[in-house]
């Protein structure tokens, strides 16, 4: 990825930004996570401080019966980010579960938020709608704004790349930063504000809005040549493209939502837009350009994961060392926080 191109939405000028980001580890990430955030994180980080969490705890709040499947992905996740291309020596990369002092402060902001405000937050009720919890939501689901606000503030962020859906968490946390520092007279956590990619979500390959792990329509950014082309074959179009000469339709076709994203060559790929909306355009003909742009973009980071793999033990060193790193940062945070409390008695 060429170093030349510029981040999806540009942050206030002339302002020394710092940069706070993760994925919950359940599951490979997949090439909606590569639009979403992962190759602006390459970018961002020769422009800003960036710190990458790896969010095991957060994961847990809805995972807590299967604890497993958080642990085993932690490492996998950290894979695909050096597959990819974060530099941990420009990246700082750590797991959140290893910093108490995010846990502390979220028990803190817990009293500056109530229920009826968490029951508000329109991320938080469509997240319980997808999830079908209806009122047996855990409690750490529920107050998950706090922790992320917790994870904020640890680091004083002032940029949080998120999606649109992700807007109200951002909200949240600046309300808690407003009230936290009134009620101390001090101003002592910042405020941030909200990066939003030019390309959002990527739909599944069969045209479900949101591309998921757990709904089985992903492509994993480690993924077999093999598994490519299968996972192409089925990529979602236009179904009532039924015969070659048929006009096609662009809107919701899947094909060429991935072309947009991924292909390089916007000539060509316009040329055969143009081409099929006007009829005489086979959809064989675009999954074979669609897979041919795959194959090449996630060959080399298929390589390098596999690289990285051979020596796990260094993988989770960088780990440790990176956690190392943004604990003094969180717990500096948090005594700053615990001062102006009242809650430093030695």
């Amino acid at each position: 990825m060429s170093d030349d191109k510029k981040p999806s939405s540009t942050p206030t000028e002339n302002t020394q930004h710092l940069i706070l980001t993760g994925d919950r580890p359940t599951g490979p990430l997949h090439l909606g996570h590569f639009v979403g955030s992962l190759r602006n994180r390459v970018l961002y980080q020769h422009q800003y401080q960036q710190y990458i969490m790896i969010a095991d705890a957060q994961a847990l709040t809805d995972n807590m019966d299967d604890p497993a499947k958080v642990h085993n992905n932690v490492l996998e996740v950290a894979l695909d980010y050096l597959a990819v291309g974060i530099d941990p020596s420009k990246s700082t990369i750590f797991i959140q579960s290893q910093i108490p002092e995010l846990t502390e402060l979220t028990y803190y902001y817990m009293n500056l938020v109530t229920v009826a405000r968490l029951e508000r937050n329109p991320t938080i009720k469509q997240e319980i709608v997808l999830r079908n919890f209806e009122r047996d939501i855990p409690a750490g689901f529920f107050t998950y704004p706090v922790s992320q606000a917790a994870d904020i503030t640890a680091f004083k962020a002032t940029l949080v790349p998120v999606g649109d859906d992700q807007i109200p968490m951002i909200e949240q946390t600046n309300e808690i930063v407003r009230r936290f520092n009134r009620l101390v007279k001090q101003d002592i956590l910042l405020e941030c504000e909200a990066l939003v990619p030019e390309i959002g979500r990527l739909p599944g390959i069969d045209g479900k809005a949101k591309m998921s792990k757990s709904l089985g329509n992903s492509i994993n950014l480690g993924a077999s040549a093999a598994e490519i082309k299968a996972a192409v074959k089925n990529v979602y179009t236009d179904p009532l493209h039924l015969r070659v000469e048929d006009p096609g339709h662009l809107e919701g076709n899947v094909a060429f939502i991935y072309l947009d994203a991924f292909d390089q060559d916007k000539i060509s790929l316009q040329e055969m837009k143009d081409h099929y909306v006007r009829g005489g355009l086979g959809d064989s003909k675009v999954k074979q350009r669609l897979e041919a742009v795959l194959q090449d973009m996630l060959t080399p980071i298929r390589e390098r994961r596999q690289e990285y793999e051979k020596d796990r033990a260094q993988v989770l060193q960088m780990l440790k060392v990176g956690t190392e790193r943004a604990r003094e940062i969180a717990a500096k945070t948090t005594d700053e926080v615990k001062a102006a409390l009242g809650l430093k008695h030695f």
